[in-house]
């Protein structure tokens, strides 16, 4: 099996992140090429989509390694930002618990093309940012838990559990960001492209 076709990992895409923004602090790229890097190593599925952001790094190449066995899902992730994005679609391990913080930066979550559990707990922190969160039909959102200073909270779902898709408790604030849940556009491009 070509190890490039390999899918990667989250702690893969934050190794590579990391790397970035070791390379930034080095002065080896720009800010701008940063941004441009990190938003395609949180796109990256393969190994081999993951190369090119590293390519002219050194010390950057990518070794993968065959799992043994499909890791476990993780009982709780915490997805942070500043003034960057983090996007995650496709199949990912969404996990029980979410922490979900962005200063001015945003995050987007699609959890329609995976097998997400039964119950979600989501914990957001928006400072000035934003927090997209798109469901699989029949999920359903209680935001009651969030709260807001001049920030906008915005659901397009069911308040209660419908029985037919997972429910998510969302508690946190959203202090001049904005936090948006809703069911995936049909037709449409959203503005992140998806």
């Amino acid at each position: 099996m070509d190890g490039g076709n390999l899918r990667i990992s989250d702690a893969d895409r934050e190794a590579a992140a990391q790397r970035l923004h070791t390379a930034m602090g080095e002065g080896r790229i720009t800010l701008t090429e940063l941004e441009d890097r990190l938003g395609a190593v949180y796109a990256a599925r393969t190994f081999a989509e993951l190369e090119p952001p590293l390519a002219d790094l050194p010390g950057a190449a990518i070794a993968p390694v065959a799992p043994a066995a499909v890791p476990a899902r993780k009982e709780a992730v915490h997805l942070n930002t500043e003034m960057g994005s983090i996007k995650r679609t496709g199949d990912w391990p969404v996990p029980a618990q979410l922490k979900l913080t962005t200063s001015m930066g945003s995050i987007h979550l699609d959890l329609t093309e995976t097998r997400v559990p039964p119950e979600i707990a989501v914990d957001v922190s928006t400072g000035m940012g934003s927090v997209t969160l798109v469901l699989p039909p029949g999920a359903s959102a209680d935001v009651d838990g969030v709260k807001t200073s001049w920030g906008t909270v915005s659901t397009k779902v069911p308040h209660v559990p419908t029985g037919s898709g997972p429910h998510l408790t969302v508690t946190g604030s959203a202090g001049m960001g904005t936090l948006s849940i809703r069911y995936a556009r049909k037709g449409l491009k959203d503005w992140f492209g998806a």
